[in-house]
């Protein structure tokens, strides 16, 4: 897909972009551009400040921090329910973290200085983004947490329900490799994971495909992370 405006100012597929009201809709609309995010693509380093912000539609970003060793692990995932750049209107500019494209797909972009711009004809808006900051706080905290007391299985569970939440697909593509790096841990301890998952009937795994079999048991094998994060950003953004 090439980079093209925003014609359908009725469709916004993104929960962020859906709350604008009809008249701030047709503000917004000829400045939002659909890109195509490819898997591995870095939409911004950490500690920069970022020229674009993404309203993801289909594509799966992941918001990563890394040590000076190489090491990595995911802080949240961003799908249809945000946006990546929150920088941009919270006055600090730079990015605390780098945003890495997760699952390739579609968003819509927008320049920096056009968010700032449209912000100051829309409270409404701004109001609605700084409450999405807050539910993305919590999800970095609760991660944090997670990865702290919470088993790999427990891990790995809640990161496959974050996944589906945001997948256009019923499919997650996902390595071993991905999932242990996304959450800092060893490839064995996914892949014995994984395995307990697939012998229990909650997911099917193929090349690198995973596919949700069972969506009740699998939120029972998570820890209570997933459902705090889901309540706190249903509180936040209810409409």
């Amino acid at each position: 897909m090439n980079d093209h405006n925003v014609r359908d100012a009725t469709c916004l597929p993104n929960q962020l972009l859906a709350a604008l009201h009809a008249e701030e809709r047709q503000r917004w609309t000829p400045h939002l551009k659909w890109v195509r995010l490819s898997a591995g693509q870095v939409l911004c380093e950490s500690g920069d400040t970022p020229a674009y912000v993404y309203f993801p539609t289909s594509a799966v970003v992941s918001l990563m921090s890394s040590t000076r060793d190489g090491d990595s692990a995911e802080l949240a995932v961003v799908g249809h329910d945000g946006m990546i750049g929150i920088a941009v209107f919270m006055g600090g500019n730079a990015m605390p973290s780098a945003a890495v494209v997760q699952a390739s797909g579609v968003a819509l972009r927008l320049s920096a200085p056009t968010l700032q711009s449209l912000l100051q004809r829309s409270v409404p808006m701004l109001q609605v983004l700084l409450r999405y900051a807050q539910a993305l706080t919590a999800q970095v905290a609760q991660t944090a947490l997670c990865n702290r007391y919470h088993s790999i299985d427990q891990q790995l569970s809640r990161r496959l329900l974050l996944g589906f939440d945001r997948s256009a697909d019923d499919a997650l593509s996902m390595t071993h490799e991905d999932a242990a790096r996304l959450l800092g841990v060893r490839r064995e301890g996914i892949s014995v994971a994984a395995q307990r998952l697939q012998r229990s009937g909650v997911i099917r795994y193929q090349r690198g495909r995973i596919r949700m079999l069972d969506r009740a048991r699998l939120e029972l094998r998570a820890c209570e992370c997933y459902a705090s994060v889901a309540k706190e950003q249903s509180r936040l953004l209810a409409c």
